[in-house]
């Protein structure tokens, strides 16, 4: 590996920063690999596996660790915890890198931090569990089914008990296999600049395997990205990266080429700019969202896609907004949500999401539909939408909202489980406004 560059130590700043100090996996990994630019394509994949095959495991690492050290995990300096997760990550599902090697740079990491007091510990706890690995026990599923989904598939007890009384125990555990088996990067054509052949042929042309999407002829699914930004096509606009169930909540407004489009919280914009293609540049969307970040975020893709139908404001999706009372054919709320449906690709997900949160996003949305209904004109479209697979913010809102809001006819609702290969959990409640 780059003799300048530690990769293990990139890996512990990034595991710190995002266990210990907060910061979003996906934020903080792009920013690495972003910063880091000039590293091997392989040193950059070591440091996105181990980063989040860290995160997405780590109860079940943890799991282990604390069948091994008299330490547990909960009580271990952040340092330390860390340096063990992704060291036992490595020795159970990194075959290609010696354990001696794994266990070796992990002391070597503990000393340079100013822990050298415990790398005769850090040493001993990964040896340990290295010469162990075959006989590793898990809790029995007979007698704790709960917690034998939770640590064999590395999900949170309150999760598994959530799907297991939604879906039953065999649709969870299919749900559980999928989050752990990924479904790769899907991309939708910029039909604006590019059609899916020509698109195709421009990637493949840039070294990237393409795979067809059989639901949505203008997708893919791409392999052999190693950074976005590197690629001319996508510095170009000709596609966008979106998941598939993610294209269905604008494939399902149907827009007509001159509509007014109003998206509440548009942020990155993926489903601004989708509507504003399908209406083929004409019309208007107006994209909105609450901080100037995310506005920032719009008008970047925005400007790579190179949209003239779109618009963007600042606004609070909580206030009502007197001068968009029946403006709108079609609002767009895809509403902020616990995002349970989509930690193939934010594995922190896991473990920053809580019951709690959950209820209090519930309010919110319930809160921001019963506002941003009154956009749409007699006889509009209200497309509601989530990243989540919770009843709580998917089906019992979109019910409890035609309940308050008689005016609205729910005409779809469709509820879109997690598939491996294919798309991340989502869901989509059409409703029309009576004329």
């Amino acid at each position: 590996m780059t003799d300048s560059v530690n990769i293990r130590e990139l890996v512990l700043s990034l595991l710190l920063e995002i266990t210990r100090d907060g910061e979003y996996s996906h934020i903080a990994i792009s920013g690495v690999l972003g910063k880091y630019q000039y590293l091997d394509k392989k040193e950059r994949a070591f440091i996105t596996r181990v980063t989040e095959g860290t995160l997405e495991r780590m109860i079940e690492l943890d799991y282990i660790i604390d069948q091994y050290s008299k330490v547990k995990t909960k009580k271990m300096k952040p340092v330390i915890r860390c340096i063990l997760r992704s060291g036992v990550y490595e020795l159970k599902y990194m075959d290609s890198i010696p354990y001696s090697a794994t266990c070796n740079e992990a002391v070597k990491l503990a000393k340079k931090k100013g822990f050298s007091s415990l790398a005769g510990f850090v040493n001993g706890v990964l040896r340990n569990i290295s010469r162990n690995l075959s006989d590793i026990s898990y809790p029995d599923e007979s007698k704790e089914p709960v917690k034998s989904l939770s640590v064999r598939y590395a999900m949170p007890e309150w999760i598994v008990e959530q799907w297991m009384a939604e879906y039953g125990r065999e649709k969870t555990e299919e749900i559980l296999r999928a989050f752990l088996e990924g479904n790769g990067i899907s991309i939708r054509t910029n039909l604006m600049k590019n059609s899916p052949e020509e698109l195709r042929h421009t990637l493949e042309s840039e070294g990237i395997t393409v795979r067809e999407n059989q639901e949505i002829p203008y997708a893919f699914y791409i392999e052999g990205v190693d950074y976005l930004q590197a690629l001319k096509s996508f510095r170009d606009g000709l596609f966008y990266v979106q998941d598939v169930s993610s294209m269905k909540a604008a494939i399902e407004a149907a827009p007509g080429e001159g509509e007014y489009v109003i998206d509440v919280c548009a942020a990155p914009g993926g489903k601004s700019i989708h509507i504003a293609e399908l209406m083929h540049g004409m019309g208007h969307v107006q994209a909105r969202d609450l901080t100037e970040y995310k506005i920032e975020l719009i008008e970047q893709n925005k400007k790579r896609c190179g949209v003239s139908n779109l618009s963007t404001l600042q606004w609070d999706a909580r206030v009502r907004d007197v001068s968009a009372v029946e403006k709108a054919d079609i609002v767009i709320a895809d509403l902020p949500c616990s995002g349970l449906g989509v930690m193939q690709k934010k594995k922190d997900i896991r473990f920053k999401m809580t019951r709690e949160k959950q209820s209090q996003l519930a309010a919110l949305q319930r809160e921001i539909l019963h506002t941003v209904q009154e956009y749409v004109k007699p006889g509009g479209k209200l497309i509601y939408s989530t990243c989540t697979i919770s009843r709580k913010e998917n089906e019992d809102n979109a019910l409890w909202f035609v309940r308050n809001h008689p005016q609205f006819v729910l005409e779809k609702m469709e509820q879109i489980l997690p598939i491996a290969g294919k798309y991340d959990g989502f869901f989509i409640a059409g409703l029309r406004k009576r004329k």
